[in-house]
């Protein structure tokens, strides 16, 4: 698809497919990054690695379904770890690939800050389901103008819980029951008739998703014997403001992945 197709398919349905974003070669990079992060998670670095092996045991969360339990070399059954970027080098220059970069810039401009770096595990027989929500419910920007990424690391199919969203939901605004149920897995139960608009969107290992921080999304759990892990980003426009609420600090600095005179970071404060 040419770049003003891709964005105008993004503008008018809230998500674009971009097939074969990653090589097959950089997808197996990503997929023994994983395994070394979960060898973290174990206390199973090596002591050169320990300084940031610690980083990342602060930032991974076990799958809540299988807490006590281990997969193979007594490696913990993980549900997410975040801000990867501090603690895996892979990761970190994932969020700048030239490829995805392109496309976002096609999206929401030349100058971009990352907002978030996480990778999402669906383990075998383990991953739980994610209700349908909007990403801009738990974030602190305004205007809700985010571009969110998942980049399949395996192949995902209804079966291991691939995304499912609903088109041109992003033009629906904020919506009161944004934020996913408390309960994992947890239907909105007053939301059936919306739930029924929902769509399957596989991916081979490779290509990925980008879609408007307000598209109402979720995913299904995995019942298959293999796993499925995707790598999330979020971007953003120095347009878009940091609006704190609850106590959290009144400045944040973010990482700059492009443009912006080729700052590496900038902070931005808050309005009071």
């Amino acid at each position: 698809m040419h770049k003003n197709g891709q964005k105008a398919f993004f503008q008018k349905e809230g998500y674009l497919v971009v097939e074969n974003l990653l090589s097959a070669a950089e997808v197996e990079t990503c997929q023994a990054e994983i395994h070394r992060l979960h060898q973290f998670a174990a206390g199973q670095e090596p002591d050169a690695e320990k300084e940031r092996a610690d980083i990342a045991r602060q930032h991974v969360q076990r799958e809540p379904f299988a807490k006590n339990e281990t997969q193979g070399d007594r490696l913990p059954v993980l549900r997410k770890a975040e801000n990867t970027r501090q603690y895996s080098d892979v990761f970190r220059d994932l969020a700048q690939h030239p490829k995805l970069i392109r496309v976002v810039q096609e999206l929401i401009g030349q100058d971009l800050l990352l907002f978030r770096s996480t990778l999402m595990f669906k383990p075998a027989f383990h991953g739980s389901s994610h209700g349908l929500h909007q990403d801009s419910a738990y974030w602190p920007m305004e205007p809700p103008n985010l571009v969110t990424v998942s980049i399949a690391l395996n192949d995902a199919t209804p079966e291991n819980g691939c995304f499912k969203v609903i088109p041109k939901s992003h033009l629906w605004g904020m919506q009161s029951w944004g934020h996913i149920a408390r309960q994992q897995g947890a239907e909105l139960t007053d939301q059936k008739e919306v739930a029924k608009q929902q769509m399957d969107v596989p991916l081979s290992a490779g290509s990925a998703l980008f879609f408007h921080s307000l598209m109402v999304h979720g995913s299904g759990p995995n019942t298959t014997p293999n796993p499925r892990n995707t790598a999330l980003y979020a971007y953003f426009s120095p347009q878009v403001r940091y609006v704190p609420q609850g106590g959290k600090p009144a400045e944040k600095t973010f990482p700059v992945v492009a443009g912006l005179g080729g700052k590496t970071e900038l902070t931005l404060i808050a309005e009071i």
